[in-house]
């Protein structure tokens, strides 16, 4: 009788401690399977803006205000040829089998013809390609209009694809978002010959990544 009477007072003590142990398996089984739960769901696809690449021949074609190229003579050169090579570089990697029109070729006709800077359709004729991706710039800027000796480039560009082969009946000229370009993103850089050279050239890269990206898919972190 005193064995069981001491069972039944020790049971209710018992039976919580096996309850609490319960619970705290049964929660770190739930943060086990936390991130098992989320995974994939810190980033997200992004379909591309156009898709139309695979197995065509492209021309990239830059325009850029009178006043840039005062400061920055070779500025759409750079940026096409940036833009080009990225865009080049990722979609081979995918197999797109796209061939593309070497930018020089493009400022070298542009140079002989003005009246084609401002005329996409006639410059993808004249390299007989399929699309042209037509890049006008509206803000090129290298150093911080407040604080001239300090560095931060902004690239900001409208983006469209013009269809050279289109019907004379069917959509000719695809117009895409935008694309605003600041780097460093942090925050400006003291002015030197050294930093200035190494700014443009990330700009240029971080502006081709967010152009060439709206040609194929891709993952952002959300």
């Amino acid at each position: 009788m005193k064995r069981s009477a001491f069972c039944f007072l020790l049971s209710p003590f018992l039976f919580s401690r096996v309850f609490v142990a319960m619970l705290l398996a049964a929660s770190a089984s739930c943060n086990l399977l936390t991130p098992l739960a989320f995974v994939g769901q810190h980033q997200r696809v992004v379909p591309p803006e156009f898709d139309k690449l695979p197995s065509s021949r492209v021309v990239v074609l830059v325009w850029t205000d009178p006043s840039t190229l005062f400061d920055y003579p070779h500025a759409q050169f750079e940026v096409a040829s940036y833009v080009g090579e990225k865009l080049q570089t990722e979609l081979a990697t995918r197999k797109f089998n796209t061939q593309w029109v070497d930018a020089r070729d493009v400022v070298d006709y542009v140079q002989r013809n003005r009246a084609a800077r401002i005329d996409p359709e006639a410059v993808g004729r004249h390299f007989d390609a399929d699309y042209v991706i037509y890049i006008e710039v509206v803000r090129f800027q290298m150093r911080e209009p407040e604080q001239p000796q300090f560095l931060r480039g902004r690239l900001d560009a409208s983006v469209a694809v013009h269809d050279v082969r289109a019907d004379t009946d069917q959509l000719r000229r695809y117009e895409l978002a935008p694309v605003q370009c600041v780097h460093p993103e942090g925050g400006p850089v003291p002015l030197t010959a050294t930093n200035a050279a190494l700014l443009r050239e990330a700009t240029y890269r971080a502006f081709a990544e967010r152009v060439a990206r709206k040609f194929y898919e891709h993952k952002i972190e959300l």
